[in-house]
């Protein structure tokens, strides 16, 4: 193989860590970065080197899949008590950062009665001196506000705690990633530098379009006992690529799960990114990166769940798309850091905030911000909206997990946008309690009662179909349910036909079908006209 004029793989996996654990949003964002680091990372490590044999028996239940349980055999428990003690070192200001925020938190609690909050600031520990403000809402309960710009620019942003790995990969199955670090193996490249660096824009280029390996291999700075396994990911053999649109009717193609692409005469929008990869063995047919267009004119996030906004994905794209919308978060609010701020601080430079009825105009239609509710456990978190994508006169509606409890909001979205041609809508109504997505956050314990009826899940038939109602849709498409095999390692989801997300689904679908309104559950891939 010569070093120049190669490819990447199409089959490369490329997994952002952060302290070897997978980057997702809430990694990045130093506020709750330290929250996890302490109250999730070191507990679940320790958990699996005092009782190893605890989480191999429970990872052979199906529904412990998405617990808190190491996936490794007993053989590892030397390398996570290493990476404990590394973590310990390493992040020794995260773990007062997180330890500092309990005991403001506890001091607000104890000492904070209405009255000015002044007094309070000379308590705030040292490690948080400076970033935070102290606040009441309106009915004066105490919180804490964040300063999240200042944060990126302290010793709480650690770029030395990112790296890339990189390794092949021919199956569907994947670890899941929230209960299992990486660790380095014989068929793992881990490389350090930070998400930001160019170089990983000019490596990801080269899936299709040629480029030399030795200038790569020195922009990122590939030493020599890595040599063989780093150029075992390039190729002399050209990638299929696919041909930009050109149709005068708007294309929508469902590359699985939340993620669709929509085209119209030299525009595109990718909505929640989350592209699976090539490979020869695989069961389900399914778009890839393959099948994306050169360049992307808007990528949209809805919010900024794992599965919704996934830096594995967005990096690889990074260098080719124009403009990233994410919806306004709540401003400094643990539970809530800004999309925006994660997003720059990673390399993307056109990054845009939309709020509730904006409008973004690009050129032949418009993107128009809309509330979604729900969905969160009943946290004040903003950082979520759904989309209106209108083009050639026709509207998409882009509702990912929203969860409407209110039928008399879209009865007023309704009057503002009239009706619309096409809804894309999660009905996963089986949610995960509210301490396994936001537990790290939390100071205090939660009582179990209120953590189990508390939940991160999407619309029932019932506030489905109320929807359906308000905005009249010509079609319903319902997606976002976690069912491809290439999600697990996100999801952890056991899908079967008899389950209450699947029977909702059905109940929805011929509900529309007995209403004349085509209706259909998305998987796998599907290739859309609106006409």
């Amino acid at each position: 193989m010569t070093e120049a004029n190669l490819y990447l793989k199409s089959n490369v996996l490329v997994e952002p860590l952060i302290n070897q654990w997978y980057a997702w949003s809430y990694l990045i964002s130093p506020a709750t970065a330290g929250m996890y680091i302490k109250n999730s990372h070191l507990k679940v490590m320790q958990s699996f080197v005092s009782a190893p044999k605890l989480h191999i028996s429970a990872l052979k239940n199906p529904e412990l899949q998405g617990g808190q349980f190491i996936n490794y055999d007993e053989s590892k428990v030397y390398e996570i008590k290493d990476l404990i003690e590394k973590t310990k070192q390493e992040q020794a200001d995260m773990l007062e950062f997180a330890d500092s925020v309990k005991t403001l938190d506890n001091i607000l609690a104890n000492e904070a009665n209405g009255c000015p909050l002044e007094s309070i600031y000379h308590k705030i520990p040292d490690s948080l001196k400076g970033y935070v403000e102290l606040v009441y809402d309106l009915n004066n309960n105490p919180s804490i506000r964040f300063i999240e710009g200042l944060l990126y620019k302290s010793r709480y942003y650690k770029t030395s705690s990112q790296s890339i790995a990189l390794s092949v990969i021919d199956k569907d199955e994947r670890p899941f990633i929230f209960s299992t670090p990486r660790l380095k193996s014989k068929d793992s490249l881990h490389i350090n530098k930070p998400f930001s660096h160019d170089a990983w824009d000019k490596l990801f280029k080269m899936k299709y379009c040629p480029g030399d390996l030795g200038l790569i291999k020195e922009l990122l700075n590939i030493q020599s006992e890595d040599d063989e396994l780093f150029s075992s990911f390039f190729t002399t053999e050209k990638p299929s690529t696919t041909n930009a649109y050109t149709g005068d009717n708007i294309r929508i193609r469902y590359f699985g799960h939340a993620c669709i692409l929509i085209e119209y005469q030299g525009i595109s929008i990718l909505c929640d990114p989350l592209i699976s990869y090539k490979y020869d063995n695989s069961e389900v047919y399914r778009y890839t990166y393959a099948d994306l267009p050169q360049s992307i004119d808007y990528v949209i996030i809805t919010h900024q769940h794992h599965d919704h906004c996934l830096p594995e994905t967005l990096l690889q794209l990074r260098h080719k798309i124009k403009n990233i919308v994410v919806p306004k978060s709540n401003g400094g609010g643990l539970a809530d850091p800004s999309l925006k701020m994660v997003l720059q601080n990673i390399g993307f430079k056109q990054v845009v905030e939309i709020d509730e009825m904006e409008t973004i105009d690009i050129g032949k239609g418009a993107i128009i911000g809309l509330p979604f509710t729900g969905e969160h456990s009943d946290l004040n978190i903003r950082t979520k909206i759904a989309y209106l994508v209108s083009l050639q006169g026709k509207s998409i509606l882009v509702g990912a997990d929203l969860n409407t409890y209110e039928p008399k909001l879209y009865e007023h979205i309704n009057h503002a946008v009239g009706d619309i041609d096409a809804l894309f809508l999660g009905v996963q109504c089986d949610g995960a309690p509210l301490s396994w997505a936001y537990g790290a956050l939390l100071t205090k314990p939660l009582p179990k009662k209120m953590d189990q009826s508390r939940l991160v899940d999407g619309s029932n038939y019932e506030r489905a179909i109320e929807l359906v109602n308000q905005l009249k849709p010509k079609q319903v498409y319902v997606y976002a349910m976690g069912y491809e095999p290439w999600l697990a390692y996100l999801m952890s989801v056991q899908s079967t036909e008899d389950s209450r997300p699947s029977l909702e689904s059905k109940k929805l679908i011929g509900d529309c079908h007995s209403r004349g309104i085509f209706a259909e559950r998305l998987f796998g891939h599907k290739e859309i006209f609106l006409k």
